[in-house]
């Protein structure tokens, strides 16, 4: 596993929170989200194992709704407790980005 996944994988949960905090999504439209903010590589295989626990962790709520093209979609919310989980995130990602940026930084000098 490249260095890239691994550390993707310990903050695409909080990124999927954070974009269904935007706005109600579905499943696809999550993977085309990441891709344009610059993460092209996580698939969409990779995306609903999380939306699934991430469901039975109650931090989403997903709700069919009509299409305006095929069939019905899965759009997803997040309950009280996944606003608790994203702020958490925010809070963790912070006490680590910043530190990390300094050493990162310091190196370069």
């Amino acid at each position: 596993m490249s260095l890239r996944s691994q550390l993707l994988k310990g903050v695409l949960e909080g990124c999927i929170l954070s974009i269904i905090n935007q706005q109600p999504t579905y499943g696809y439209e999550l993977s085309v989200k990441l891709q344009e903010f610059g993460l092209d590589d996580v698939s969409e295989g990779s995306i609903y194992p999380i939306l699934l626990r991430l469901q039975k962790e109650n931090l989403i709520q997903g709700s069919l709704q009509k299409s305006e093209v095929g069939p019905k979609r899965k759009y997803y919310h997040l309950t009280n407790d996944g606003q608790v989980a994203l702020r958490e995130f925010k809070n963790q990602w912070e006490n680590i980005k910043l530190p990390v940026d300094n050493i990162i930084q310091k190196g370069e000098k």
